[in-house]
């Protein structure tokens, strides 16, 4: 089989699915988590970097990966603390022992457990809040995934 002549920088297209949430091979580093965000459509790809480089800053050496369509952050042997998905209207961003955060972030869900953060195109985000989410979230036990 020949060697691809394309340069090394060149992402492969990528499929959107419902809602405009790209499809990307579960795979674990930053690459794949990279190719995800590369993929989002429209305003979501600056934000899901926004969200990315957060989560970098706040948990130096987090553990990513792309999980059924979606990127997760976690730490080495503790499970996953975070994980975000495309919507047609909004990004969901769901922490994983959302209960247990101060103060809890707003969106409810059917896990006990887990809470979510949609950011919608022209919402205010509050990137101090979500910084101070994040490091509460990654000195939790992890979800088990």
């Amino acid at each position: 089989m020949a060697k691809s002549t394309k340069p090394a920088t060149e992402a492969p297209s990528v499929k959107l699915l419902s809602g405009g949430n790209p499809q990307i091979a579960k795979g674990y580093g930053d690459a794949p988590v990279q190719a995800y965000i590369a993929a989002m459509p429209d305003w979501k790809r600056e934000v899901g970097q926004r969200i990315d480089t957060l989560i970098e800053q706040a948990v130096p050496g987090v553990h990513k990966a792309v999980k059924w369509n979606s990127p997760f952050y976690g730490m080495e042997g503790e499970g996953w603390f975070l994980s975000f998905h495309c919507f047609t209207k909004y990004i969901k961003v769901a922490f994983f022992r959302g209960m247990s955060l101060r103060p809890v972030p707003p969106g409810q869900s059917k896990s006990k457990d887990t809470r979510y953060l949609d950011i919608h195109e022209d919402d205010q985000f509050d990137e101090a809040q979500f910084t101070d989410w994040v490091k509460q979230a990654s000195r939790l036990p992890g979800e088990r995934m």
